[in-house]
């Protein structure tokens, strides 16, 4: 379980709190599509080709959900729907009019960020610079690990988290329960202050 965390070096593979706001707010300074692509990745924990799978048809302003299609599984169709913020799914709206795209038959199946794989994750190494976020962390895969120790910290059952993140066995979850460092001391300050 240690590898899946933290380098061959003992180096953590996941954002702190204060490197994921970092990333967030320098985000806020790029290209519209590229901040509501780093978002996506930020408040979803959604893989890289998951986030750039994305339709209009897959945001749901009603339920407050992104429906991500898991392209992990061996099949296709197994989709899974992603509580996100309102002020989320309001920047999608606003920057890419998933609401008038919706109605419209002929781009409900556009995608919203039509790059290339590495042209998204080169984005994302952009901003986690401009944060500076450095190390093996500083990148999409640093984001969905660090969506899986912020939930598991915040409490959210891991069975939810395992949902969220399209795993298919709970010991990939698991994992994320095994924080360090600053995440194993909040870990602690909740049990303190739960207890006193």
């Amino acid at each position: 379980m240690q590898q899946v965390l933290f380098d061959v070096h003992g180096n953590r593979k996941y954002l702190t709190t204060k490197e994921w706001y970092s990333f967030l707010r320098a985000a806020e300074l790029q290209p519209p599509d590229v901040r509501t692509f780093c978002a996506v990745l930020a408040y979803t924990g959604c893989r890289i080709s998951e986030a750039l799978a994305l339709t209009p048809e897959r945001i749901k302003f009603d339920e407050g959900v992104i429906i991500f299609e898991t392209l992990k599984k061996r099949r296709k169709g197994v989709f899974r729907p992603v509580p996100v913020p309102a002020e989320l799914l309001e920047a999608l709206d606003l920057v890419h009019q998933i609401k008038r795209s919706q109605s419209l038959q002929k781009y409900r199946n556009v995608k919203l960020w039509p790059w290339a794989r590495n042209t998204g994750w080169r984005n994302v190494k952009i901003v986690m610079e401009k944060a500076n976020v450095v190390g093996t962390h500083a990148s999409p895969k640093g984001l969905r690990h660090t969506f899986g120790i912020r939930t598991t910290q915040s409490g959210v059952p891991l069975n939810l988290v395992q949902r969220w993140l399209g795993h298919s066995r709970m010991e990939t979850t698991a994992v994320y329960l095994d924080a360090r460092g600053e995440e194993e001391r909040a870990y602690m300050e909740m049990f303190w202050k739960n207890n006193k």
